[in-house]
């Protein structure tokens, strides 16, 4: 599948993590996004990749997406809460979570959810159907084709999907549902 459109990709990177091992600035350096230290500097609209929301990304956010910006939050894990509490208030764009992937990165590796920007950005693109755009995203690092292998058959399943219910319902066809409490 040929993208036909190169989507706009931002990171609000907040300078927490270590950054020999930060993804959005080696992005950054290729020329492939950009990072935002300013919040006020940031998309105004389009699709803020947040790992609290309740709603998950799902192909029928292309629109929200093309017509804006995909924004990824770069920070560290240990200050997530905080960091998308201060976003969240100064920002209009439309939060999303993705479905459950597994990390391919070094630092992560496997773990549910805990993937890099990098990793998370080219998700979000492979689901929305810029397949082309969410490789290329990923050619820089060496642990692209685990993350590719740990997740394609999950990226080409939740990229078929029309709604975000579809989504919810495809992810438990992988994973175990967690069991509610009654």
């Amino acid at each position: 599948m040929t993208d036909v459109k190169q989507i706009r990709i931002e990171a609000i990177h907040l300078d927490q993590d270590d950054p020999k091992k930060c993804t959005a600035r080696k992005l950054e350096k290729r020329g492939l996004i950009r990072c935002k230290t300013r919040l006020s500097s940031a998309a105004k609209k389009g699709v803020l990749l947040d790992p609290l929301s309740d709603t998950l990304l799902s192909p029928s956010d292309v629109n929200l997406i093309e017509g804006g910006a995909l924004v990824a939050l770069d920070c560290s894990w240990k200050r997530i809460h905080e960091s998308i509490r201060i976003i969240s208030k100064t920002t209009r764009l439309e939060s999303r979570i993705l479905p459950i992937l597994l990390a391919g990165n070094p630092v992560s590796w496997g773990k549910r959810g805990r993937m890099s920007t990098a990793e998370a950005l080219s998700a979000s693109l492979y689901i929305v159907g810029h397949k082309d755009q969410a490789i290329s995203l990923l050619r820089p690092f060496k642990f692209s084709d685990a993350f590719l292998d740990l997740n394609g058959e999950l990226l080409e399943a939740y990229s078929s999907c029309n709604s975000q219910a579809e989504v919810e319902e495809m992810q438990w066809q992988f994973f175990d549902r967690p069991s509610s409490d009654i």
